[in-house]
């Protein structure tokens, strides 16, 4: 296991000099945005998915500075009732994998995408309740549209080699653990989790539970290291599903937080050691969205915290048991 950087926070400078900033801090792998809302100001996907000499120089920047990619991110959605708004989403996922096959990179990161609540509307509908019973037929409908669309992909995922981490996110179809283990049983494992334990915090999910549950089936391709602090003085009243802005911080009943200030250290190493427990071996990849502090320091606070965290040997024999 070792500790990544989503590189978005970083996109207003350029990528060696991203590269050589997480290069000092201590970082080992990066998590590079190529499309839909991570953008993509360190690579241009389409032009580097036909460039040999541009992608050979791209892992020449990553790897002279011990770095790895991680993966690579694309969020965006697919199952979008706009034809214009979802063929553009499935594009970028595409050209991703593609992407990815040809840097030997494992992982596209993404969002399952949401559909409308019918063939004729014209809007994603999230769905949280299957009552009035239309409710109950427009989820149906939306896994129908889904299957559909994710069986395609994930086969192609797999002629490329490719494994699809899909990050569980209200207001995507797949929003919690047991949406993610239908998708995946309804399509194949390239289909796994981008587990992002921030959308989950709010949502009262136990981490530690949650990854077990997926880790059980194999089914965590990446992991983003993102906190989460729920403010009671305020949910105690509007509860968790709150429209109010991100930038009103004082106002809202959670936040996404720097590493550490949602949950303490020890919680924290009781996620590391629990993706141990279940075989995970992948990035920790810091996603920086705390609205109370720049980029920069949430980064290196996180980076402190987890270099605790995380192992850096692997487990010798049990003697003590023998």
């Amino acid at each position: 296991m070792y500790i990544g950087v989503l590189t978005v926070p970083l996109g207003d400078e350029p990528l060696d000099d991203a590269l050589d900033y997480l290069s000092g801090i201590g970082v080992d792998g990066v998590e590079l945005g190529v499309g839909g809302w991570p953008g993509e100001d360190h690579v241009d996907r389409s032009a580097l998915v036909a460039d040999e000499d541009a992608q050979a120089a791209l892992l020449d920047s990553v790897e002279s500075r011990d770095l790895q990619i991680s993966a690579l991110a694309t969020h965006n959605n697919p199952l979008h009732p706009d034809e214009e708004t979802a063929a553009e989403a499935d594009t970028e996922l595409r050209e991703a994998i593609e992407l990815a096959d040809a840097l030997d990179v494992n992982t596209v990161t993404c969002f399952s995408g949401l559909p409308a609540g019918g063939p004729n509307d014209e809007v994603p509908n999230w769905i949280t309740a299957p009552w009035p019973t239309e409710h109950a037929d427009a989820h149906d409908y939306q896994w129908e549209v889904a299957v559909d669309y994710w069986s395609d992909l994930a086969a192609f995922a797999d002629d490329h080699g490719v494994d699809i981490a899909i990050e569980m996110h209200p207001n995507m179809l797949v929003y919690e653990p047991t949406g993610m283990l239908k998708l995946r049983e309804a399509t194949n494992e390239r289909v796994g989790a981008n587990f992002d334990p921030s959308h989950l915090y709010w949502q009262d999910i136990s981490i530690t539970d949650a990854i077990r549950f997926l880790g059980e089936e194999d089914a965590i391709h990446h992991f983003h290291a993102k906190d989460t602090k729920v403010y009671e003085s305020e949910s105690r009243i509007k509860g968790v599903l709150d429209t109010t802005s991100y930038a009103d911080t004082a106002d809202r009943s959670w936040l996404f937080r720097s590493i550490g200030y949602g949950h303490d250290e020890g919680h924290w190493k009781d996620v590391v050691s629990t993706l141990r427990m279940v075989g995970y071996e992948g990035a920790l990849s810091i996603e920086h969205e705390d609205a109370l502090t720049s980029s920069k320091e949430g980064l290196e606070k996180a980076v402190d915290v987890l270099s605790r965290a995380v192992f850096e040997t692997q487990p010798g024999d049990a003697y003590w048991a023998e």
